[in-house]
């Protein structure tokens, strides 16, 4: 039967080399499931970019990334002066979680229903994006039970439990000398319990000027996208017997 493995590619959406990039690894057959931030300009395009693919589509909530879809003025907790998200930075050197539980919640509701709206269906899994914050993560486990959403926590939470499968969650992409396919190779050699599912996150896409003035997250994304997109990490794959699911597919 062989191994299963989650190769997820978040941010669509972010700009339009991360769009680019991400539909180029999903042509290549090896990206299946895809995290839509829908709160950008550029989500749209994303998902047009996709179109009479077989993806899987996710909802990858941003609440540190450009305009909001509510009015700032209602969640003034993660926004700025300026109406945009408050910075990924300020989350993380925060000394306690500044997220106001409702505030967020309303934000999240809105991006659900933007991404109902831009894809035409449910989001086959439902998590979020870069920020660590617990009243985030209750936010977002609060929709999903409100829409009977199958939610998937962070790469902090542990156990990491789908459905009731249990997801054993691999990223290494903001490493200094990170090199993807060796990363995914560990990530699929690793020995799993048998009802365990490796999950290998990665963030492909080309290099704009929007990414490079707004992301801390460069040059490994080029490098992903060339890794995912090479017929050797195809043939390597088949050669171990590592069959490339969706979030569709685990129960």
């Amino acid at each position: 039967m062989g191994k299963r493995i989650l190769i997820r590619a978040d941010d669509l959406g972010y700009s339009e080399g991360i769009n680019y990039g991400i539909a180029k690894t999903v042509g290549c057959g090896i990206v299946r499931s895809v995290g839509l931030m829908t709160n950008m300009p550029l989500a749209k395009q994303g998902v047009e970019l996709l179109k009479g693919s077989d993806v899987c589509f996710g909802q990858h909530t941003n609440i540190c990334v450009g305009r909001p879809l509510c009015d700032p003025r209602l969640i003034p907790s993660i926004t700025g002066p300026d109406g945009e998200f408050r910075k990924s930075r300020e989350y993380r050197t925060a000394e306690k979680d500044f997220v106001v539980l409702e505030e967020v919640i309303l934000e999240i509701e809105e991006q659900y229903q933007k991404f109902k709206e831009l894809t035409g269906k449910e989001p086959s899994y439902f998590e979020g994006h870069a920020v660590s914050s617990a009243n985030f993560s209750k936010g977002l486990q609060i929709v999903a039970k409100r829409h009977g959403l199958d939610y998937l926590g962070f790469v902090s939470e542990k156990p990491l439990v789908f459905r009731h499968t249990e997801i054993a969650a691999w990223m290494e992409s903001m490493q200094a000398d990170y090199q993807p396919f060796a990363s995914l190779q560990r990530c699929v050699l690793k020995e799993y319990k048998d009802d365990e599912c490796p999950m290998f996150i990665s963030h492909p896409g080309w290099l704009d000027n929007y990414i490079l003035t707004h992301s801390s997250l460069t040059i490994n994304r080029a490098r992903e996208a060339e890794m995912l997109c090479d017929p050797a990490v195809r043939e390597w794959l088949a050669d171990h017997h590592v069959r490339v699911v969706t979030f569709d597919e685990i129960r």
